[in-house]
């Protein structure tokens, strides 16, 4: 009887772990990013024009 109550705890501990490796996943992921990277992904969405892009670019490199 007693092993009835394993399974309801697998669950939810899985489930606190998968959580707590996305969130560690994704903060590697956006320290990695270089700023030419941001700078393209920013052009890319629309957030700035192609002379800022431009003009952004020359300060970076």
């Amino acid at each position: 009887m007693h092993g009835d109550y394993w399974g309801m705890w697998i669950i939810p501990v899985l489930f606190v772990v998968l959580i707590i490796f996305l969130t560690r996943n994704n903060n590697v992921q956006s320290q990695n990013e270089t700023p030419l990277g941001i700078l393209k992904k920013r052009y890319a969405k629309g957030e700035i024009t192609k002379e800022q892009y431009e003009e952004m670019k020359k300060n970076i490199l």
